[in-house]
């Protein structure tokens, strides 16, 4: 994952979308586009390439990946059967951060993505800290068993329980603070709107 270090809601408010899974910010409903000065978002024309390129990294930027992964992912689904868009993203959701994040442990997922570099996470009881791990069906995502450990993720879930759900293709148990890959994350799992055909064609020019 990519770190952010800059403010996180000039982002969000340059995509039009909250990236980073905390409460809608109220900086979205501002009429500028970071860096545009007066100019109104729904004003500004972009080109054909404008509009690919802005879905490309509305994607990256949600998962917080830079573009050499990135290309490594869509590589990796362009050479799948079916949908390359929708296998994109369905690898991108499959990213062990994600799937912390999804489970709640992490408020964010720049805070998942800590939990897991830290050594704060096991895969299948073993600890793992590549973030860019994908997760199968099946898969038991559990948090170490050590008073750190287990207070940081009480604490995201305390917060990530007031903000979200999990999604359908995860279940966790709170209190354990251990859980399960159901299933592989569906098309629907993603938690904002992409047009997948457009991130295909920026990525194909």
């Amino acid at each position: 994952m990519a770190r952010i270090t800059g403010p996180k809601d000039r982002i969000s408010r340059r995509e039009g979308v909250e990236l980073f899974g905390k409460k809608k910010s109220a900086l979205l409903r501002r009429e500028t586009v970071p860096g545009k000065g007066i100019r109104s978002r729904r004003g500004r024309r972009l080109s054909e390439y404008g509009i690919r390129l802005r879905e490309k990294q509305k994607v990256k930027r949600l998962y917080g990946v830079l573009e050499k992964q990135f290309r490594r992912f869509y590589e990796m689904a362009r050479r799948q059967k079916g949908n390359s868009g929708q296998n994109l993203l369905g690898l991108l959701e499959r990213r062990l951060d994600n799937a912390v994040f999804a489970m709640g442990y992490g408020s964010t997922r720049p805070m998942a993505r800590q939990l897991v570099v830290h050594g704060h996470i096991l895969l299948n009881g073993k600890k793992a800290t590549r973030p860019s791990m994908l997760v199968s069906a099946a898969d038991v995502i559990s948090v170490k068993a050590v008073e750190g450990s287990q207070n940081l993720a009480r604490g995201g879930l305390e917060l990530s329980r007031s903000l979200r759900s999990p999604p359908s293709w995860v279940a966790v148990d709170d209190q354990k603070l251990t859980g399960n890959v159901v299933a592989l994350p569906a098309r629907d799992a993603v938690p904002i709107d992409i047009n997948e055909l457009l991130v295909v064609e920026a990525c194909s020019r």
